[in-house]
């Protein structure tokens, strides 16, 4: 049995709207995907009241992805 593999996609080092590419596999990640086809939400990282990090799993590689960047999101709100 091989392991899922965990990476760090940090969301204010990608352009554009926030799609990104699987580390693991290269399948592409889209915010507006609500359907759980392509990931899905593990965990959800608060941080007092601010969002710290959302974890996801892909669902074609079984990839960990940690999303981190969410503090920009307070800074320019």
């Amino acid at each position: 049995m091989q392991l899922a593999k965990s990476f760090t996609v940090d969301l204010t080092k990608i352009s554009g709207r926030g799609d990104f590419r699987c580390p693991g596999c290269g399948v592409i990640i889209s915010p507006d995907d609500k359907t759980e086809d392509t990931y899905k939400i593990l965990d959800i990282i608060m941080n007092k009241e601010n969002l710290d990090s959302i974890i996801l799993q892909c669902n074609e590689c079984k990839s960990q992805i940690h999303l981190t960047g969410f503090h920009f999101l307070t800074e320019i709100g």
